[in-house]
C-alpha cells in the first residue's frame, strides 16, 4: 500500500473517536449499535487495527455520516442535493440538506384532512420549526389547537406533546427543521419507503 493510502487510513481512526465522543457514545454503546467489539472499536479508533470496508459500513451508519466521511474522501464538485422521497404515515417527505448530524431541513406534503384523522400527539427531545407554503396546516400543541396558511410559522419545543397535519381538504405543504431525536421521532428508518 502506498504512502497515499496509508495516510488516509491512519486519518480514520482519529474521526471515528471524535465522531463518537461528539455523540457522547461510549465504545460499549457503539459496539451495541455496530455489531463490533469494544475492543475492536478501540483498536480502530487508535490506528492499532486498519479498517476495512465491513467495519466502517456500519461505523458510517451509526454516526450518520457519509463513507467518504470517514475516509475523509475529497469532494466530488457536485453541491446539488438530489432529492429522494419517502412516504410515512401517508405524507410525503423530501430531504432538502445533505449533511450528517445536525438540523435537517425537509419539505413535507401533508395529506388533505380526513373526518376520522386521529390526533396522536407525541413528545421527544429536540426544538422544531416550519413554514407553511401551500394549504393549512393543524398543529396541536398541549392544550392549543391552531390552524396556519402560507407564509405563517411556528415553532416549538419538541418535549412539548405536539401533532401536526392538514386542516384542509387539500394538502399541505411545509419547510421543517429538526436535529436528530426530532428525525428519529419523525422519520424511523423502518419506515422509510422511497416514493413510486
Amino acid at each position: 500500500m502506498g504512502g497515499a493510502e496509508d495516510d488516509v487510513l491512519a486519518g480514520v481512526g482519529p474521526r471515528l473517536r471524535a465522531l463518537r465522543r461528539s455523540r457522547n457514545a461510549t465504545l460499549a454503546g457503539l459496539a451495541a449499535e455496530t455489531g463490533l467489539t469494544a475492543s475492536t472499536l478501540s483498536r480502530l479508533e487508535t490506528g492499532k487495527l486498519r479498517p476495512t470496508l465491513e467495519q466502517l459500513l456500519p461505523l458510517a451508519r451509526a454516526h450518520g455520516v457519509p463513507l467518504d466521511d470517514l475516509v475523509a474522501a475529497p469532494p466530488t464538485g457536485d453541491p446539488r442535493i438530489h432529492l429522494r422521497p419517502v412516504r410515512r404515515s401517508g405524507m410525503t417527505v423530501i430531504p432538502l440538506t445533505n449533511r450528517p448530524g445536525g438540523v435537517q431541513t425537509y419539505k413535507v406534503i401533508y395529506p388533505p384532512a380526513s373526518r376520522s384523522r386521529t390526533v396522536k400527539l407525541q413528545t421527544h427531545d429536540g426544538h422544531e420549526w416550519f413554514y407553511v407554503l401551500n394549504g393549512h396546516v393543524r398543529l396541536v400543541l398541549g392544550t392549543q389547537d391552531l390552524r396556519l396558511g402560507p407564509g405563517e410559522a411556528a415553532e416549538f419545543d419538541t418535549r412539548t406533546p405536539h401533532w401536526i397535519g392538514s386542516a384542509g381538504p387539500h394538502p399541505a405543504e411545509l419547510l421543517t427543521m429538526f436535529g436528530p431525536h426530532g428525525e428519529r421521532a419523525h422519520l424511523t428508518p423502518r419506515s422509510r419507503r422511497p416514493v413510486p
